[in-house]
């Protein structure tokens, strides 16, 4: 944890420990900018949309997640290990800006529940697929029971090195959030901080050949996306969350 706390951030590190460590990889930031009206009538109350000069924008993210583990914990390869692909925008509460998730699909039920459960995430059941060779071949179906059915299929690849962002530039804005927000049963607002080094970004090629993950909510993603972003691997560890008044 040395090396992370030496990475600036916004805001001071939470004072107790982190409860859960992870790994991303061969990560896609695929992203279409949507109107901030139509978007903030997505949210539920208590959260204000966060826009970069007027724009609100929301994001298709699909990776694999692996060496899940809580603290103190050692990862076990059946359950710390599974394909996840999320839906966000982003937002801000009491002047801290985050990351709201209208899903987050994966590959392993007990990750589903327990983050549904634990982080009041929106995370839902899907069987998932990723194929490595010249690029990335990715691709969900939602299985979740009772839940609007979505799809998504995609090649991707890094066309360039890597880089890092630079401050006030829409790339940081996108990436650099060090903490998520949810809301559970009776409409109260959670946040749980995270913690990781900087994005090691590089630029990217996709091709998306199905994408209903916007259905459910309203938002076409039938075109092709903005801003493509692909990153290779980030370590990342993550706080309970906490209620917010």
């Amino acid at each position: 944890m040395s090396t992370l706390e030496r990475h600036p951030r916004p805001w001071p590190l939470p004072p107790r420990p982190w409860i859960m460590a992870m790994e991303w990889r061969d990560l896609l930031f695929a992203h279409w900018p949507i109107a901030p009206a139509a978007m903030q009538a997505l949210l539920p109350p208590g959260l204000e949309l966060d826009t970069y000069d007027g724009q609100a924008w929301l994001g298709v993210v699909p990776f694999e997640m692996t060496g899940v583990r809580p603290r103190a914990i050692p990862a076990l390869p059946w359950v710390s290990r599974f394909a996840e692909l999320n839906v966000r925008t982003y937002v801000v509460v009491d002047g801290k800006p985050g990351v709201w998730f209208f899903s987050l699909d994966a590959a392993q039920p007990l990750a589903v529940r327990g983050a549904r459960w634990g982080f009041h995430l929106p995370y839902f059941d899907a069987q998932m697929h990723i194929e490595r060779g010249d690029g990335i071949r990715y691709q969900s179906q939602r299985t979740h029971r009772g839940a609007a059915p979505a799809t998504f299929a995609a090649s991707y690849r890094p066309t360039g090195p890597v880089y890092h962002s630079q401050p006030g530039t829409l790339e940081q804005w996108l990436t650099d959030r060090y903490c998520l927000y949810a809301t559970d049963d009776r409409g109260h607002v959670w946040r749980g901080d995270i913690h990781h080094a900087r994005w090691p970004l590089q630029p990217a090629s996709a091709m998306l050949s199905v994408n209903t993950m916007g259905d459910w909510i309203g938002l076409d993603l039938s075109a092709p996306p903005s801003l493509l972003h692909f990153v290779r691997y980030l370590a990342v560890v993550a706080w309970w969350p906490e209620r917010l008044r």
